[in-house]
């Protein structure tokens, strides 16, 4: 397994953690991105995504729920919100090539999702990798304080 794969399902388990008991948002997660990942750039990676994943929850639901047809967030099963978290956020702040954000996504789904989860997953990370551009302006722009 790559590292930046092994990064992205340590990531995964943080998140899934945080979306099933928001208190542990709280929590120092760090020691155990350190326990389970071997390399420094590994534990970066894997801390910037879930720090950005955290930061954009929000705004990466909303443009989630514009993508998926029949479908809102709050209803998907956690470890499919997770995964599909992790890749908009990683599409959207990255300069990952987008065919590889979606192949580690459906990939992250179908090892911990249910069997319908890749699937799932596919298409509607399909659809946010054709719109790249709009998920990169919307998670990039910063409130001005002076315009609130």
């Amino acid at each position: 397994m790559s590292t930046r794969r092994r990064a992205r399902e340590v990531s995964l388990q943080v998140l899934y953690q945080f979306d099933l008991n928001p208190s542990a948002a709280s929590v120092d997660y760090k020691p155990f991105l350190y326990a389970r990942l071997q390399n420094s750039a590994s534990v970066i990676f894997s801390k910037a995504l879930v720090e950005g994943v955290s930061q954009h929850q929000q705004q990466i639901d909303g443009l989630l729920d514009q993508r998926s047809e029949h479908w809102r967030v709050s209803r998907m099963a956690s470890t499919d919100r997770a995964v599909l978290r992790l890749a908009v956020f990683e599409l959207a702040c990255s300069d990952t090539p987008g065919p590889v954000v979606v192949d580690e996504g459906i990939e992250l789904a179908r090892r911990y999702g249910s069997a319908n989860s890749a699937p799932f997953v596919s298409g509607i990370l399909g659809r946010c990798l054709d719109d790249r551009e709009e998920l990169r302006k919307s998670l990039q722009e910063e409130v001005n304080p002076a315009d609130a």
